[in-house]
């Protein structure tokens, strides 16, 4: 990692994020470096729906370059249930797989068009992502599984519901 140009931050500390911005926005007007690889935490459920990005990947400008990645579960399982299963255990049927295989697309460059927020640019990205790998796309993040659900998303359901009903 010393030999590239890796941005560290801790997630959790506000000024650091600013910071991190800040870094960014100087690496991509800098075109003599690299493009910067960044994970928004866009999280797939077992290769069939692909849930929300975070939107500070999405605010500091630049080119976003979409690539979906879809396992074949065929030859093994690359998804680990934790519900179900160890870490142990999952290790185990990874290793003991016959193979892990999984298919990469390499999308169309995406640039933020002007009326759109980060909100809706990190949307746009990740309906392209699915629409490429034949999955839908969630709404909510991957927080959802560990924590309780908002009472405030709930009501908005309970809303929707009342207008179709």
């Amino acid at each position: 990692m010393q030999t590239t140009q890796h941005v560290f931050f801790e997630r959790s500390e506000m000024e650091d994020r600013h910071l991190v911005r800040k870094k960014i926005r100087e690496h991509i007007a800098d075109k003599a470096k690299l493009p910067i690889l960044i994970f928004p935490e866009g999280t797939c459920i077992n290769n069939t729906s692909v849930m929300m990005f975070k939107k500070g990947s999405f605010e500091v400008g630049g080119t976003i370059h979409p690539v979906a990645i879809k396992y074949d579960p065929r030859f093994g399982d690359a998804f680990w249930n934790s519900t179900k299963y160890s870490m142990m255990t999952y290790i185990f049927n990874v290793m003991t797989s016959w193979a892990i295989v999984c298919n990469v697309w390499y999308l169309p460059p995406m640039v933020k068009e002007e009326e759109e927020d980060a909100i809706q640019f990190a949307n746009r990205v990740k309906a392209v992502i699915a629409a490429r790998g034949g999955m839908s796309v969630l709404p909510w993040d991957g927080g959802l599984k560990r924590k309780k659900v908002k009472e405030s998303f709930k009501e908005e359901q309970q809303k929707k519901y009342c207008q179709i009903v």
